[in-house]
C-alpha cells in the first residue's frame, strides 16, 4: 500500500500507524540486536530517540534529524555483503539486489506483521540497472535507491506440485542471533542467500544462546485473510531444513541450496515490483507475506532518507495448519 503526500507525518504518528496493523505490538522487530555491533545491521539504522521502533536509514550527512545528531547514513552497498562485486567502473550505472529478506529478529521474538517505510528525502532523476549475476543474464532496470519486493504467494504458486507439498509440510530453522551469525559469510550476487564457505561464526562466538528462543518456522505462512499460502523465508538466516519426516537437514550447503532452488523463480524480473520512491511516500507492506530488499550504489553527494518503522508481533506465524508458530 502506497500513501501518498505524507511529509507531515511524524515518527509518532508512523509508529501508531504501524501498530494499528497489531495493537498487542509494542517493540522494534529487532529488539536490541541492533546494539550488537558485529550484526549486519549495525551500521545500516539509526533509532530515532524519543520513538524506539522507528529507525532512519539512508544516504549521507546530517546535522540534526529527530533529535540525531551529526549522522553520516551509509546506504548498504552490495561489495559490503556479497562474495563478488561489479567492476568499480560501472559501479553508478550497474548493481544488484543488496539482502532479500522479510524485516525479523528471528530469534526469540515474532516476526513482525506490517513494516513501513516513510521516504524523507529521495535522490532523483538517475536510473541503474540491476545485475543478478547468477548465470541467468536477468537483468533490471530500477530508479536510483528502489526498495524491491516480491510476493511470497507468488514464489509459491510458481513451484510444481511436488515441491508445492514439501514446502507446505516442511520448517525451517534459523540460527541464533542469525545477523551475528552470518556477519563473517557473504552473499551470493543475486541477493538471496548466502554462499557456503564455512564462514559464519561458531556458536560459541556468540552471544549467550536460548534454545527456546531458536525459531523453527513454516517455510509457508498462511495468510489469515485469504488464506493463501506464501512461501515466506529468509534465505541468508536458515541454518537447517525439518524435512516433512521428521528429519533434520543440517548441511548448510545443501540447506541452502533447496532454499535457493525454490525462492529463485520468485524474485525474476518480471515478478520483481522495484518502488519508483517520491518524497512523502509511506510505503506499508505484509511483512509476513513479501520479501524486499534495498537496491543501489550512490554517489557520495546524493543524499537519501528514509524512515522505517515495525513491531515485533503479538503471535506467531499462520502456518498452513492454521498452527501459530
Amino acid at each position: 500500500m502506497v500513501l501518498k503526500n505524507q511529509s507531515s507525518l511524524s515518527p509518532k504518528a508512523q509508529y501508531e500507524l504501524t501498530k494499528r496493523f497489531d495493537p498487542a505490538s509494542s517493540s522494534y522487530g529487532h529488539g536490541k540486536t541492533l546494539d550488537a555491533k558485529r550484526s549486519v545491521l549495525h551500521p545500516d539504522l539509526k533509532t530515532v530517540l524519543n520513538q524506539p521502533q522507528v529507525q532512519v536509514i539512508g544516504n549521507g550527512f546530517y546535522e540534526n534529524y529527530e533529535g540525531l545528531k551529526n549522522i553520516t547514513l551509509r546506504h548498504p552497498h552490495h561489495k559490503k555483503f556479497h562474495k563478488t562485486s561489479v567492476p568499480e567502473q560501472d559501479d553508478l550505472a550497474v548493481t544488484r539486489f543488496f539482502r532479500w529478506h522479510i524485516d525479523a529478529a528471528l530469534y526469540a521474538l515474532n516476526p513482525p506483521k506490517v513494516t513501513s517505510l516513510m521516504a524523507i528525502k529521495v535522490p532523483a532523476g538517475r536510473r541503474q540497472t540491476v545485475h543478478y549475476d547468477d548465470g541467468t543474464g536477468d537483468e533490471l532496470d530500477v530508479p536510483l535507491g528502489t526498495t524491491a519486493f516480491v510476493s511470497g504467494q507468488r514464489m509459491y504458486e510458481l513451484l510444481s506440485e511436488e515441491d508445492k507439498e514439501f514446502v507446505s509440510s516442511a520448517k525451517v530453522e534459523y540460527a541464533p542471533h542469525p545477523y551475528i551469525w552470518m556477519s563473517s559469510a557473504r552473499s551470493r550476487s543475486n541477493g538471496l542467500g548466502m554462499v557456503s564457505d564455512s564462514l559464519e561464526l561458531p556458536i560459541s562466538d556468540l552471544p549467550p544462546v536460548n534454545e527456546r528462543d531458536i525459531k523453527i518456522l513454516p517455510m509457508c505462512w498462511k495468510n489469515p485473510i485469504n488464506g493463501k499460502l506464501a512461501l515466506v523465508v529468509h534465505p541468508s538466516a536458515v541454518k537447517a531444513i525439518h524435512l516433512p519426516n521428521r528429519e533434520v537437514m543440517t548441511d548448510l550447503k545443501e540447506v541452502r541450496e533447496v532454499i535457493h532452488r525454490l525462492q529463485r523463480p520468485g524474485i525474476s524480473p518480471q515478478f520483481v515490483y522495484p518502488h519508483d520512491w517520491a518524497e512523502g511516500d509511506c510505503v506499508l507492506f505484509n511483512n509476513q507475506g513479501v520479501l524486499h530488499t534495498v537496491v543501489g550504489a550512490f554517489a557520495p553527494d546524493e543524499q537519501r532518507l528514509f524512515r522505517q518503522c515495525n513491531m515485533a508481533s503479538s503471535e506467531g506465524v499462520t502456518g498452513p495448519d492454521g498452527m501459530l508458530y
